[in-house]
């Protein structure tokens, strides 16, 4: 009787446990969803509904069907006032409040850095580098030390988004490493200063693009940048074939002794436009074998998934679907200057244009 009871309660134990501490045999530790744009569709009047069609919590929802992390983006005085630091601190409340890892994305940036652009911040547009690499530091100790403050220390965050070229042009670009690096190791030490155990990601694009990241690696290694796991976006209408992108998730892993994970994938379940503004992704079949359907958007994340599960020595993490609650609510548009915009990424998002869970969501969940 006592070992029965034993057992039960163990069980009952495991039952209750955050999501992110369920990561169980063969499954992946990260599960996860960039919802950047939550917050300014919430205020906006976005809806969101389980699988059942039950309106709800979009974070509970994806907690719910099995995704364990969340990834938000940081912008220093973006022109609509999302995305700062005031913004992301109640969102991640919700996010600890339900046991999910958090990312923390710096674009040091008032808009989108990426590696067609890494505009500065306009505050810090005039600063000599010296300033400028203080500047990083600063920013980055105080969104993470508000966080910490608040009880939701960032698990990892990125230092940069997709700094294929480098960071702040034109100061810390790829063509000056000792910059680059410099700006990096003060996004660094700033990290760990507030927490020495929240993991630092470096970013790139391109996930299928080897010659990249060995170039990229070897000069960051060469030039004392200091991170603890690699992260990469992979698109496969855009990155190459998913064949490159294993074997380059397994190179990397390999070569430079760190874990991976894949910090931006996603993939279209519909063609179909839903805000008036055209998606960016508009094929019928993005990439050959998945469609731009829910099956297909299903079975593109799975894919990846299984990739990302099968680099060796478990250096694989996990992946997140970029803006999986970036619905077609009006006003809620790519440019943080123009309320008018649209997003274009509707198509690629977890809810569907009833705002229903699609079922690449629970896909996800169960990686």
């Amino acid at each position: 009787m006592k070992r029965i009871i034993l057992t039960t309660l163990l069980l009952l134990t495991a039952l209750a446990a955050p999501a992110h501490a369920q990561a169980g045999p063969g499954r992946l530790q990260i599960r996860g969803a960039d919802v950047s744009s939550l917050a300014k569709s919430e205020a906006l009047g976005g809806v969101y509904r389980d699988a059942a069609g039950r309106r709800g919590d979009a974070l509970r929802i994806l907690s719910q069907a099995g995704l364990n992390y969340i990834r938000l983006k940081v912008w220093v005085n973006p022109a609509d006032g999302y995305n700062t630091k005031a913004r992301v601190l109640p969102v991640a409340r919700r996010v600890k409040a339900l046991g999910m890892g958090l990312l923390i994305d710096f674009h040091y940036s008032d808009t989108w850095a990426d590696p067609g652009k890494q505009f500065k911040p306009a505050a810090w547009e005039a600063l000599p580098f010296a300033q400028l690499r203080q500047a990083v530091y600063d920013h980055t100790y105080d969104v993470l030390d508000a966080l910490r403050d608040q009880g939701t220390t960032a698990d990892m965050v990125q230092v940069g988004n997709e700094i294929n070229g480098g960071l702040l042009w034109p100061d810390g670009s790829n063509s000056n490493w000792p910059n680059t690096a410099a700006l990096l190791n003060a996004g660094y030490d700033a990290v760990k200063a507030v927490s020495g155990s929240t993991r630092v990601v470096l970013h790139l694009a391109n996930g299928g693009d080897n010659g990249l990241y060995r170039w990229w690696f070897d000069n960051a290694n060469a030039n004392g940048i200091r991170y603890d796991v690699i992260g990469l976006s992979y698109y496969s209408y855009w990155h190459g074939t998913l064949a490159a992108f294993q074997s380059n998730l397994n190179d990397v892993a390999a070569r430079y002794g760190k874990p991976v994970v894949v910090v931006e994938t996603a993939h279209p379940f519909t063609t179909a436009d839903d805000d008036g503004w055209p998606n960016i992704i508009t094929a019928a079949e993005p990439y050959p074998g998945y469609p731009a359907t829910p099956q297909g958007q299903s079975a593109m994340l799975a894919k990846v998934g299984e990739i990302v599960r099968a680099v060796p020595n478990g250096r694989g993490l996990g992946l997140f679907t970029w803006e999986a609650t970036w619905t077609g609510v009006k006003g809620n548009g790519w440019d943080p200057a123009d309320p008018s915009s649209g997003n274009g990424w509707e198509n690629q998002a977890l809810f569907d244009y009833g705002d229903r869970a699609l079922p690449a969501m629970a896909v996800l969940g169960r990686l």
